[in-house]
């Protein structure tokens, strides 16, 4: 077993482990976040087949599977952790996401294109981290919005219960 297949298959088993110590509760409300962030980083994998900013042993396909257990292993799950242990307290969350943002951009980075698991070409350290910082100042964003406006804006129509009116 190759050193890129050990960590995909520890990260799936050790990081999902950890999900069972977050309250339901909290995996419900942040799940919309963690899923829009999901999407953003399908996209970026999309992109970077066209603007080749880094290359994976094995080609497009091979890319895809990574990008996949990437963005549904370690990103899906520390997303929620994040989320959990921060929302509401927007300077630790910035804290957090700095320290964990510059982790992966420099030594965790430098690491897995040691071993192979995926090699950086029109994309350096720092536009990484930059990449990585501004994803987490979206998600931010986008999970105030979601928590806002649906209560504000968005209410049962009380003959049916089921068809949302906008006020």
């Amino acid at each position: 077993m190759s050193a890129a297949n050990f960590f995909r298959v520890f990260n799936a088993i050790i990081l999902w482990g950890t999900m069972f110590f977050i309250p339901g509760k909290s995996i419900k409300r942040f799940l919309p976040v963690t899923l829009f962030c999901s999407c953003i980083l399908l996209i970026e994998t999309l992109f970077s087949f066209v603007f080749k900013w880094w290359r994976v042993k094995g080609g497009k396909k091979y890319m895809l599977y990574d990008s996949i257990a990437f963005i549904l292993g370690p990103l899906f799950t520390i997303n929620i952790w994040v989320f959990h242990l921060t929302y509401g307290k927007f300077f630790r969350y910035v804290g957090l996401n700095l320290i964990i943002d510059l982790l992966f951009a420099y030594p965790f980075n430098a690491f897995f294109q040691k071993i192979g698991h995926y090699k950086l070409y029109k994309f350096t350290s720092f536009s990484l981290f930059i990449s990585a910082f501004a994803y987490a100042l979206i998600n931010y964003g986008f999970q105030v919005l979601y928590e806002r406006y649906p209560k504000e804006y968005i209410k049962m129509d009380k003959v049916s219960k089921t068809e949302p009116t906008v006020k």
